[in-house]
């Protein structure tokens, strides 16, 4: 068991996907990191300042200023601006890995399309002749 184990291990299959797997959770660091430090900020800025991950509602009632705030105080909150931020960084990995996955389509060569046959069987004797034939010359049947 433990050789098959091994076999299925170190297959190319198993392997791209783990490369796959730890470059796909670098590649939503980044994206992480680009929604919350270059994207964010600049809307926070347009829209009057708001910083989205602080926006939050305070369901205690207690009338926190700050979500970290609420946090350190245990209440209940609905972290909707970090929602946003979560649905802005799925967007941009989902666009990312669309035009990743279009690229790499393009990039594929696609098979060849089969030639057009220049041959058939005869029904009567079964040997090949031309497609274009209209009496057979093994078995001189009529086609």
């Amino acid at each position: 068991m433990l050789e098959e184990f091994k076999k299925f291990a170190m297959r190319g299959n198993v392997i791209d996907l783990a490369v796959g797997f730890i470059m796909g959770g670098a590649f939503g660091a980044i994206v992480t990191s680009l929604v919350n430090d270059i994207i964010m900020p600049p809307i926070g800025l347009i829209l009057g300042g708001v910083d989205f991950k602080g926006l939050f509602i305070d369901l205690s009632g207690q009338g926190f200023k700050t979500l970290e705030a609420a946090k350190a105080a245990s209440a209940p909150t609905i972290n909707y601006g970090v929602f946003i931020n979560t649905i802005i960084n799925f967007v941009i990995v989902a666009f990312a890995l669309f035009l990743l996955i279009r690229a790499v389509n393009q990039l594929t060569a696609k098979p060849p399309a089969p030639a057009a046959p220049t041959t058939k069987e005869c029904p009567f004797c079964f040997s090949t002749i031309p497609i274009k034939a209209t009496r057979c010359p093994h078995c001189t049947s009529q086609l």
